[in-house]
């Protein structure tokens, strides 16, 4: 049996129940991918967007639904060891990847050199949708996960004084007729580092060669996007430590939302307050 035969194995065998399982039931409960569906599944060379990969192929393969994919890695301006550990781990894991390069590296770090993450993150997607829209297809998928979820949730509490999250999946508001999908929404990034772990496997993390890793360091302040987002890492794991199940009870959280017990909500742009149904 190849490598890449045995990891694939490992996903619907040995992590049926928490990688396979939750895969298919985010994809089936969201309606996450439908009949000729052409999917661009974008990998950014770390272990969530490659396990993402595997299992669109599984699904693909083995699947009742049609659907064309394509895999793709955007290079935005990895050094030589990070190009080749991509590629390689593409041809190991028997992924048909196409790279393509734009210099995003380069000009968030100019345009912010104190916190290009926010940039880079922004330039990312826009390059993705215009990829996506040049293969003809109509939705990206992006490796996205559990802890992502929850992380995303409270950060935006904390720090941006609102309760929104990440949706499992969304339409673009600038390129016509794509659609954004996250099928690992209920994969739990203990699960996937226990994957990979488990097959041997090596993948990269940030790249970015203007931060010396994506931990918190002298560069990466808790002021900074990664910061923020490492610190809400380890009050999860703080909080899971000391109550089990209290991440579950997070993400549970979202879909159970008590509109009466709101002191206010906005829909589309436009605020709500209790007060105005108060006293009818």
């Amino acid at each position: 049996m190849e490598k890449y035969q045995e990891i694939e194995r490992s996903i619907i065998k040995t992590y049926r129940k928490d990688i396979w399982r939750m895969f298919t039931k985010a994809i089936n409960d969201y309606e996450l991918i439908k009949e000729n569906d052409k999917i661009m599944v974008c990998i950014s060379g770390g272990k969530d967007s490659f396990l993402l990969a595997k299992c669109i192929q599984e699904l693909q393969r083995h699947g009742k639904i049609h659907f064309d994919v394509y895999f793709v890695t955007m290079n935005p301006g990895y050094n030589e060891e990070n190009k080749k550990k991509i590629l390689d781990n593409a041809k190991l894991l028997n992924i048909p990847l196409e790279e393509f390069k734009s210099d995003i590296f380069a000009v968030a770090n100019k345009l912010n050199s104190e916190n290009p993450c926010y940039i880079c993150a922004r330039m990312r997607r826009g390059y993705l949708y215009s990829k996506a829209e040049e293969l003809g297809c109509n939705k990206i998928a992006l490796g996205h996960h559990f802890d992502d979820v929850i992380e995303t949730t409270l950060l935006s509490m904390f720090y941006g004084a609102e309760v929104k999250t990440m949706l499992p999946k969304l339409h673009s508001d600038n390129f016509k007729g794509l659609e954004l999908i996250r099928p690992l929404y209920l994969v739990k990034e203990s699960t996937i580092i226990a994957w990979r772990n488990y097959n041997n496997l090596e993948f990269i993390n940030c790249a970015c060669p203007y931060l010396s890793n994506c931990s918190l360091n002298k560069e990466d302040t808790p002021d900074s996007e990664i910061g923020r987002r490492e610190a809400m890492k380890r009050l999860i794991k703080k909080l899971r430590s000391e109550h089990k199940g209290i991440d579950n009870n997070i993400f549970t959280s979202l879909n159970n939302i008590n509109i009466n017990c709101v002191l206010g909500y906005k829909k589309d742009g436009v605020y709500t307050s209790f007060l105005d149904e108060y006293d009818k």
